[in-house]
């Protein structure tokens, strides 16, 4: 949060960006997997002398919390703790990993990354392996985002422990061509642009017809239909699950109404009928073959690796019609390590606000933690490829506005069927809503039932 399974590189939500403005704009935990995965290498010691503790971080990915030098840093304030980390390249090789050593209660790092798409599953089935961070002395529940910490909780009957702190999230914006938008018609002016669609997803969709009227033969207004349906899906208060854990996607008029709106894109010709994370839709960033696309603080480096020189200046940012998320991890503690007290400070400390504040200014990944957007280098940041556009305070303002939602345990099936089996049947292959979406249905339907 990719959206064929709304991206692990598509499959972890990731992508490795370029540096720009105050940040390298790397979502971190949902990174495009490095070619050498650091595999137990420990962080250079801070004291220089033997540690009397050894902590051990399990991520995967190239997670941001060791590039940005955050173990360097707690070590040199508590000279007796030593930190290792090992990663996995790709997720979906880690999280089975995590649940089996859970299950055995061996194998565990003090310190254990979960991706956003799996928090739901650990919070309802393995709570109680694991330590309940909300107690850890100088963790305040009011200094991070409701939804966020919402994500990270297990329910009462559960126990209602908040086992996961929230690392980093993927706030969206809409990212928008300037010259395109200039050719057809439309404000350049970033306040000018949000204000066209403030409010309403269908408000976007009647600029997108009021841009086609005027612009030119292959320069669609949005890069493909799916991504639309993820960032409309994204902001709304009931998904996939309702509150209690039961599905209903099926019965969830905003999620018919999503996959509908995204729909219209589709056929009324609006879409570059592009799929998402595929070297096509990488293509049409620097050929210019679309005017927007619904986008994550992270995609911004995404955008500028792409598009490369030539896009700079003529790429902006605006508000989204509605808050939305689109990504982020958390940090979990299990009760089985051998150091569990000492393992909750560091978790503790490095999802604080200060230490978010500085992941997003060496590595671009956007704070969960609220507290963090009054700190200058997050509510200064602006990005020059984007021709100065005030990311930190764009990027808060849809943070602070996305809606608490149950997540649930096969949220990521569930959109991925949605976008690769319904939507992209309607964006490529020309089929209509109706049988882009009873398509999904039983893709879906089948693969709950396995």
């Amino acid at each position: 949060m990719r959206v064929r399974a709304r991206a692990r590189v598509r499959r972890t939500l990731a992508t490795t960006v370029a540096a720009a403005g105050t940040a390298a704009l790397l979502l971190a935990g949902c990174a495009q997997d490095p070619e050498s995965p650091d595999q137990g290498a420990p962080a250079a010691g801070a004291s220089g002398g033997a540690a009397q503790t050894t902590l051990t971080v399990g991520v995967f990915g190239a997670f941001g919390l060791q590039e940005a030098g955050l173990y360097d840093a707690y070590m040199a304030q508590n000279p007796g703790i030593r930190i290792e980390q090992t990663s996995i390249e790709r997720n979906e090789n880690y999280y089975p990993q995590l649940l089996t050593h859970l299950g055995t209660g061996s194998g565990l790092a003090d310190v254990q990354a979960v991706e956003v798409n799996n928090i739901a599953e650990i919070t309802a089935t393995q709570a109680d392996k694991l330590v309940d961070l909300a107690k850890v002395p100088g963790v305040d529940k009011a200094a991070y985002l409701p939804w966020k910490w919402a994500q990270g909780t297990a329910s009462s009957a559960k126990g209602g422990a908040t086992v996961g702190l929230g690392t980093d999230i993927g706030p969206q914006g809409i990212c928008y061509r300037k010259d395109l938008f200039e050719a057809a018609g439309l404000p350049t002016d970033r306040t000018a642009v949000g204000a066209l669609w403030a409010g309403d997803w269908n408000k976007y969709l009647e600029a997108g017809r009021t841009y086609k009227a005027k612009a030119g033969e292959g320069k669609a207004f949005v890069d493909s239909a799916s991504g639309v349906m993820a960032a409309v899906t994204g902001s709304s208060a009931q998904r996939f699950y309702d509150d209690q854990g039961k599905v209903v996607y099926k019965t969830n008029p905003a999620v018919r109404g999503a996959f509908d709106l995204a729909a219209s894109f589709a056929t009324d010709g609006l879409s570059a009928k592009l799929q998402q994370f595929t070297p096509a839709w990488d293509q049409g960033f620097s050929n210019g073959s679309f005017a927007t696309v619904s986008c994550p603080a992270w995609m911004l480096g995404y955008i500028q690796d792409k598009a490369g020189p030539a896009g700079k200046d003529k790429w902006d940012v605006a508000q989204a019609p509605k808050p939305s998320n689109w990504g982020g991890s958390f940090l979990v503690v299990p009760k089985a390590g051998k150091h569990a007290e000492e393992a909750a400070k560091l978790a503790a400390w490095l999802t604080a606000p200060a230490q978010q504040a500085k992941l997003f200014e060496k590595r671009g990944s956007f704070p969960s933690a609220s507290d963090a957007y009054k700190l200058a280098t997050v509510s200064g940041a602006q990005h020059a490829y984007f021709g100065g556009a005030p990311i930190g305070e764009i990027f808060a303002k849809a943070a602070e506005g996305v809606p608490v939602a149950a997540v649930g345990p096969k949220d990521l099936v569930i959109a991925q069927n949605l976008a690769d089996i319904g939507m992209l049947q309607v964006d490529q292959k020309g089929r209509s809503p109706q049988e882009g979406w009873e398509a999904a249905v039983k893709a879906i339907d089948n693969a709950l039932d396995q």
